[in-house]
């Protein structure tokens, strides 16, 4: 690059004429931005003065990830991490989506306390884990901080005149570093605690910035900076606890320290560890099988097409037979370890389906009804119609609607299960169809081709995932106390309803569009936040005839739909992803 992009930007403000600097001003503060802005002002202003320092450091985040986002699109140097074409960076939704999140749970969870239906010290573990959520996101701002000082040539020689970038760089980072500090230096009373914390969170970052590194690199064009973001920072989340659950247990055996008394305060059912477990094993399996086949490919020789093709099957057979070891022996003993099951975990799973049979097993066939016929009819539809492969998609999304809805009022505990029961079944389709696994990769490759869009890749298909979790993210994460009765409905009705309504009022009526760019439409807008609205009305009252006691303030639920629907619309980033996270996170309010 010719110039700095913070020099630059301070010679416009000097040269340009007012009518230039309100263009450049508007162009810098997008709808995007809007929306992510107004949506992290209405999660500060519902947090408590007990959470004072949770917030700052959420303010701090969100200015650090704006500057750097306004930094990175400006000098038009997304293109260098190989991000999914057509999409934004998405830096400030993917790295404050999840610390917000975590800061509506606190919010959540000292209304619990303070009703005496939560332990004090899982609210000090959930505040640890938004501080390891927190360091994740602050952590991979900073790497890209440097990478983008790093892109641009002769950063010395301009620095006399974009220095101040510079030191609002280092700013941000020394100010939440010292909110940090405090915020642990005030709840803990021992030093050492305090310091094991700091370098606990410190960890986080550091992984974050590695794994979102892996991630760019792996999977070039499949993802956004803000949606690797969001990934990278929720799964370092999701190892550290598993980790600390680990570690807790293990010291458990040898010694009382202090260490051990937050990870073991918190209340988990055996559902819980099963589907951690059986995701991370899954997440992991590939590094197991890379190591396998390492091995055994020193053992084997492909000197002709029939020795190629007794390679493959070969192949495959250890491929089989290494996720059966995985998933059977080595995921139940860590989850045996863990819970303490009386049983195996699989045998755990069985007996907890037909404990109730009559109802889980007649969901179980529900489900493979609607799924089969849906899969057979669509299939054909997709590889024979005209119709626009974006509403055969949103027909999914109104399918999810009526298998979960069901389930999710009477099923709740055997819909978590189900939920990561699916996961990894998708897990290890997909993983099948990436590494080419006879017979059933070219299979799943070709079946999965029929239902992608422009935000996936032959690579890597994420939609189908993003729509799952989309859906289960807000449920597994209501678990426990829950005083909202729509929050885990949050995905089932922004992505069942308000997404599909949107997308097909406004491909077939809209006219008004929101920016010139963009094809989202002001009026498949107001059908999508109409019909959640509707949706809500109609099961609000659903939830209270079924025994559910709740509180829910129509205000509060108006702007939750209304802003996740703008965002909805403005933004350019996975909107199965981010929406559900967003509307949920408003809902716990």
């Amino acid at each position: 690059m010719s110039a700095n992009l913070v020099d630059s930007w301070q010679q416009q403000v000097h040269e340009n004429t007012p009518s230039q600097m309100v263009t450049m001003a508007s162009s810098l503060f997008n709808g995007e931005r809007a929306v992510v802005v107004l949506f992290i002002s209405r999660v500060l202003f519902a947090t408590p003065l007990s959470l004072l320092s949770e917030g700052l450091a959420l303010f701090i985040l969100a200015l650090f990830a704006l500057f750097i986002e306004i930094v990175a699109e400006a000098s038009n140097s997304i293109g260098q991490f190989k991000t999914r074409p057509g999409a934004s960076s998405g830096i400030l939704l993917g790295a404050v989506t999840l610390p917000t999140l975590m800061i509506s749970k606190l919010v959540q969870q000292s209304r619990a306390v303070s009703l005496h239906e939560f332990g004090v010290e899982e609210l000090e573990y959930l505040q640890l884990q938004y501080w390891a959520t927190s360091a994740c996101c602050f952590g991979v701002l900073v790497f890209l901080c440097f990478v983008l000082r790093h892109l641009t040539n002769n950063m010395h020689s301009v620095c006399s005149r974009g220095n101040w970038g510079v030191k609002f760089s280092l700013s941000c980072a020394a100010f939440y570093a010292t909110v940090c500090c405090l915020s642990f230096a005030a709840k803990s009373q021992s030093g050492w605690y305090t310091a094991l914390k700091l370098l606990w969170v410190l960890c986080h970052g550091f992984s974050a910035v590695k794994l979102i590194h892996h991630v760019l690199h792996t999977f070039p064009s499949c993802a956004s900076i803000g949606e690797a973001l969001l990934v990278t920072s929720g799964l370092g989340v999701y190892f550290g606890d598993m980790f600390v659950c680990t570690v807790a247990k293990i010291q458990g055996y040898l010694m009382s320290s202090e260490l051990i008394s937050v990870p073991n305060g918190i209340k988990r059912n055996e559902i819980s560890i099963i589907i951690q477990g059986m995701l991370l094993g899954l997440l992991l399996f590939p590094i197991f099988f890379k190591f396998i086949i390492h091995i055994w490919e020193r053992f084997a020789s492909s000197t002709n097409s029939e020795d190629r093709t007794d390679h493959e099957i070969g192949r495959s057979a250890v491929f089989y037979a290494s996720l059966a070891f995985n998933l059977i022996v080595i995921v139940p003993s860590w989850m045996q370890f863990i819970q303490d099951f009386h049983m195996h975990p699989l045998l755990w799973v069985i007996s907890f389906v037909f404990s109730e049979p009559l109802k889980r097993l007649s969901l179980c066939i529900y489900w493979v009804a609607v799924i089969y016929v849906s899969v057979v009819r669509f299939y054909k539809i997709s590889k024979n119609s005209k119709i626009e492969r974006i509403l055969l998609r949103k027909y999914y999304h109104l399918l999810a609607v009526s298998m979960f809805v069901p389930a999710l009022i009477f099923q709740p505990k055997f819909l978590d299960l189900a939920f990561g029961a699916a996961l990894a079944v998708f897990l290890v389709l997909e993983i099948i169809r990436v590494w080419k696994i006879w017979p059933l990769g070219q299979l799943v490759h070709q079946f999965m081709n029929a239902f992608t869009d422009h935000r996936d890749s032959d690579l890597l298909i994420v939609s189908h995932f993003s729509l799952l979790l989309g859906c289960a993210l807000p449920i597994w994460m209501s678990s426990g106390f829950n005083d909202r009765p729509l929050a885990p409905f949050a995905g089932i009705l922004s992505l069942g309803i308000g997404d599909t309504m949107a997308s097909m009022v406004g491909y077939k009526y809209g006219v008004l569009r929101w920016s010139k760019t963009g094809k989202k439409t002001i009026e498949g807008t107001a059908a999508g936040i109409t019909s959640v609205l509707v949706a809500c009305s109609v099961l609000l009252p659903l939830l209270a005839t079924s025994g559910y006691i709740f509180t829910q303030h129509w205000f509060s639920l108006l702007v939750a739909v209304t802003m996740s629907g703008l965002l909805e619309a403005y933004t350019a980033q996975l909107d199965n992803a981010f929406i559900p996270l967003v509307f949920y996170s408003l809902l716990c309010l």
